[in-house]
């Protein structure tokens, strides 16, 4: 058997119906595992090892009397900071925010704790979430634990990092440009942005979504089942539907795939990132699919336009902080949303009428095919230390060019590991698929992960 904390949730599930396994002996390995890596990666906040224990034991209790909440009952899992949790202070990544306790749970975190998952804390990200970036005023600095000089992305890039060290099986992250896939790429892990609406969350805002960062689609299959149960809160929450997440078997005979290689804007593909992609596009077609490639459909003004909106929303809730607080705000953040001080009505307006003209763009893009596949980034995993692949506040989402149209558009995006630079670093594989097809596009997931090649070993803490 491999050790507790490499373990799947499907294996920890298998185990504790078995008896082979208990809950308490799987989080005290758990634990003991992220103590040898926490003072390397920086990736937790609010990591609670008493209240886990607590969690485990009457998980543990309901296991042995054959009474389990479901498939995850026991099972250890992580909570992005942004997600609130009961009696934890949100700081949304910034030394700017002041620390109140959450009242209640988001519903993410609802649906984990009444499944019996035992919430070991929180996970890290930059400030207001707006970096894809280990990189925060409030927290230490994330780090890459395939190099630790390298940065594991954003803005849940404590979850990605987490995953791939194996702080347990489960993770939750939230993506509104890219936020739970661009992590995954670079750390190597599987992570989906569902649809708008699939989980909901609260509270809800135009683009963003919750979803599970893993190490196998099986995993993130389970937790969908889970975290896709209605909320009220959502306002924007689409109707429950009872979707056979576990049916993830898919021929790739006849599947229909646009392959994308040129975002349009934004930083040139590196070359082993696109082998890596052409070579994943090669296995889909030797399996029986129809590739076919795309040409770009994002323009320069597309993003700029965002750009300049989430530049001047940014620069409202800065600007309206008490001096003090906002002198804490990382520099890179203060100095990109003050780009949105002097911008006019229309030009904000314009801007966000962006957001609708990638919608267009993107569905009309994948409506010949059953999913796009394309690179998640076009670089792999950049400098611990820096903001974003640029570095630059004046061009901060040049990275995000194949990503950022899925949330615009509402669609379900995924990326997973499709190989390895020469340096040893991850390349992700972006599998997009039509609108409200969560399930279409786990099974081409979950279909690559049978085709592609043998992964490497996960990382393991210096000694």
């Amino acid at each position: 058997m491999h050790e507790l904390h490499d373990l799947s949730a499907a294996e920890l599930s298998d185990a504790y119906r078995t008896r082979r396994l208990g809950p308490v002996e799987v989080l005290r390995a758990v634990l003991a595992h992220i103590e040898r890596w926490e003072p390397h990666l920086h990736a937790t906040y609010a990591l609670d090892a008493a209240a886990a224990l607590a969690q485990a034991e009457a998980s543990q209790a309901r296991w042995l009397k054959g009474e389990p909440l479901g498939a995850l009952d026991g099972v250890p899992a992580t909570i992005k900071e942004n997600i609130a949790t009961r009696g934890v202070p949100v700081p949304l990544g910034t030394a700017a925010t002041e620390l109140v306790p959450a009242a209640q749970d988001a519903p993410p975190a609802a649906r984990l704790r009444e499944a019996g998952a035992v919430i070991l804390g929180k996970t890290t990200m930059p400030d207001y979430g707006m970096l894809s970036s280990g990189l925060s005023s409030f927290h230490a600095l994330t780090r890459n634990p395939w190099d630790l000089t390298k940065n594991p992305g954003g803005s849940s890039a404590g979850a990605g990092a987490a995953a791939a060290a194996g702080y347990g099986p489960l993770h939750v992250g939230t993506d509104i440009g890219g936020s739970v896939r661009l992590p995954a790429a670079w750390c190597g892990i599987f992570a989906l942005k569902p649809s708008l609406g699939r989980i909901p969350i609260f509270p809800p805002y135009a683009g963003r979504v919750a979803g599970p960062m893993t190490r196998t689609v099986v995993d993130a299959a389970l937790m969908m089942g889970v975290l896709s149960r209605p909320d009220a809160r959502d306002t924007m929450s689409l109707p429950w539907q009872d979707i056979a997440w576990h049916r993830l078997d898919r021929d790739a005979k006849g599947l229909r795939i646009g392959l994308q290689l040129d975002a349009g804007w934004g930083l040139p593909v590196e070359p082993e990132t696109r082998a890596a992609v052409e070579a994943a596009a090669q296995r889909f077609a030797d399996a029986g699919a129809i590739v076919e490639p795309i040409a770009p459909f994002m323009t320069r003004a597309m993003i700029d336009g965002m750009d300049a909106f989430w530049r001047c929303r940014s620069w409202l809730d800065i600007s309206a902080l008490p001096e003090e607080r906002r002198a804490r705000v990382l520099p890179f953040i203060l100095e990109w949303a003050r780009g949105g001080a002097n911008l006019s009505g229309e030009q904000v307006f314009r801007g966000y009428s962006q957001m609708g003209a990638m919608r267009e763009a993107a569905v009309a893009a994948c409506a010949p095919f059953d999913v796009l596949i394309s690179p998640t980034s076009p670089v792999v995993a950049y400098a611990a230390e820096w903001a974003s692949p640029t570095n630059d506040p004046a061009h901060p989402l040049e990275h995000i060019g194949f990503t950022l149209p899925f949330n615009m558009s509402e669609q379900p995006s995924a990326s997973i590991n499709c190989g390895y630079t020469s340096a040893g670093l991850p390349i992700g594989l972006q599998i997009s698929g039509q609108r409200h097809d969560d399930l279409g596009v786990l099974q081409v997931a979950r279909l690559w992960e049978r085709l592609r090649p043998a992964q490497r070993p996960w990382p393991r803490p210096p000694l």
